[in-house]
């Protein structure tokens, strides 16, 4: 088989199907036919409803009006994530996005705050969040857009969004259909393949009909009906560190303010996610079962919503871990269907959507030939894992013993690759970004930090700088970002204004 790809098939809608549908159809649309199978009576899981600053390229690469978006998927903006009750009840601390604090010419910010809390010069783990403009508006609920000079405090500001899940893929489906994609209703009954290839030739629906193509995206959620189940792609299982294996979601009612940024409590056998949007609350209880039933956990959900619960709760099951190879023939599953991570730090979304970045790089010929499977399946696993050792650390380092459950995470042995970077942190500090990895080190820094990681030294390089130059520099930052944080208007009034959702999808 040679020649170019000519028919790509997307099996399964949702979020992973839409926005896979859009990419292509946005990058590629001239050149290849997109058509998309869904089934109205096979639901999506659909709780995807919080985001990290990487899917505003997403959607700037299709030309989406920010503002529009918001309103028509009753979002909000997000500025960072809470963590409570995490390193001991009635802790907390802000992983925000954007910039901590300013590099100099030759120190690194967390090299200054590090010796700046280790001479006690100043407040020590909690003074962190003072010096991100992200942190400190998500703590005083306003919100306002990033300023291009990169002089001004409020330059380092980021921000992702909170959106209803199932709006977003309809936002996309009417964007896709609109640019050429066709969609078939229809649920799947089985799965034609080649001869010695192996290949999926096409897929053959209830009514008799048959979707033939030349490449198919799996978007079949935790199923993964063409990955897995046709293709045979065998689950590496990462449930010895992430042991959390049952999900529950459950909206309410909106009560309070309208804040800017996740919330991720710690409970008794997991924790709690709440996240605002413009018409409710999402809420959700991710949790062991081996350590918490299905029914206690409902209760320890229900006891703590803010508002009134609307609908039913939704069950999730679920395994942390992904498919050994993500592209297999002809075949590339986008979404759950190729792995899993819990959303503690909200990659869901971010790992559909560098999926979709790596298949456009690496977008191959009719024979999908080794060299692009390969390096796409590298890159993807190297991905997961990097994801997956963030995640192990917000459980790992811990104070908390009040459960088996938390007694053993504190017991776990940690991957190779994490042991070496708390190590090299415990140390003077020292944090480095490998190999492209998503989060940066002041996302690390932050959540080591909060977790009660604190190094035993510092870099020499920061003792180049007095301790009264050292603490006039900070004070002046720290003084800037609030000043300029506190001219931003309230979150809630900022929506009211730019992007609220029409009253009738509110009401």
């Amino acid at each position: 088989m040679s020649g170019p790809i000519e028919r790509v098939v997307i099996v399964g809608g949702g979020t992973a199907g839409w926005m896979s549908a859009a990419a292509i159809a946005r990058l590629l649309g001239r050149t290849v036919a997109v058509t998309l199978v869904e089934s109205d009576a096979i639901g999506t899981v659909g709780v995807g409803e919080a985001t990290i600053p990487t899917i505003r390229d997403f959607n700037r690469l299709l030309g989406i009006d920010e503002e529009a978006f918001v309103g028509k998927t009753q979002g909000s903006f997000k500025l960072g994530i809470e963590f409570v009750d995490w390193l001991r009840p009635g802790h907390r601390y802000i992983h925000p996005f954007g910039t901590l604090g300013r590099d100099t010419q030759t120190i690194r910010f967390s090299q200054l705050w590090l010796k700046l809390v280790q001479e006690k010069a100043d407040a020590a783990e909690d003074a962190l969040g003072a010096y991100s403009a992200s942190a400190i508006a998500a703590r005083l609920g306003r919100f306002g857009r990033p300023e291009a000079n990169p002089n001004h405090p409020l330059s380092t500001l980021s921000y992702a969004f909170h959106f209803d899940a199932g709006l977003y893929a309809r936002y996309l489906r009417t964007w896709s259909e609109a640019r050429g994609v066709g969609r078939v209703e229809g649920r799947i009954v089985a799965v034609d393949r080649g001869g010695e290839s192996g290949f999926v030739r096409g897929v053959r629906l209830e009514d008799g009909s048959t979707i033939s193509g030349d490449l198919f995206l799996d978007c079949s959620g935790f199923r993964s009906l063409l990955l897995g189940e046709t293709m045979g792609e065998p689950f590496v299982d990462w449930s010895h560190w992430l042991p959390c294996d049952r999900a529950i979601a459950l909206p309410c009612a909106s009560a309070g303010d309208l804040l800017p940024y996740t919330r991720s409590t710690a409970d008794a056998a997991g924790w709690r996610w709440r996240i605002p949007l413009q018409h409710r609350t999402g809420n959700g209880y991710v949790y062991s079962s081996a350590h918490l039933g299905d029914d206690e956990a409902h209760r320890r959900l229900f006891d703590t919503l803010d508002g009134a619960p609307q609908g039913e709760p939704r069950q999730l099951r679920f395994r942390a871990g992904h498919r050994r190879n993500l592209w297999s023939g002809n075949v590339i599953g986008i979404g759950l269907a190729g792995g899993f991570l819990e959303p503690l730090e909200s990659t869901s979304i971010h790992l559909i959507q560098t999926a979709i970045s790596r298949l456009m790089l690496l977008f191959p010929d009719k024979s999908c030939a080794g060299p692009e499977r390969v390096e796409f399946n590298r890159q993807s696993v190297l991905e997961y894992a990097q994801i997956r050792d963030f995640l192990i650390l917000h459980y790992k380092a811990t104070e908390r013993r009040d459960t088996e459950f938390w007694q053993q995470c504190a017991a776990m042995t940690l991957p190779d690759s994490l042991r070496h970077k708390i190590d090299l942190f415990r140390s003077k500090g020292r944090l480095f970004r490998f190999q492209e990895e998503l989060f940066s080190e002041d996302s690390w820094l932050a959540v080591l930090i909060g977790q009660g990681i604190m190094p035993a030294g510092h870099d020499a390089v920061a003792d180049t700088l007095s301790a009264a130059e050292l603490r006039a520099q900070m004070t002046g930052l720290r003084q800037a970002l609030h000043r300029a944080v506190e001219a931003l208007p309230r979150h809630a009034d900022f929506i009211a204004r730019c992007c609220a959702a029409p009253r009738s999808a509110v009401s």
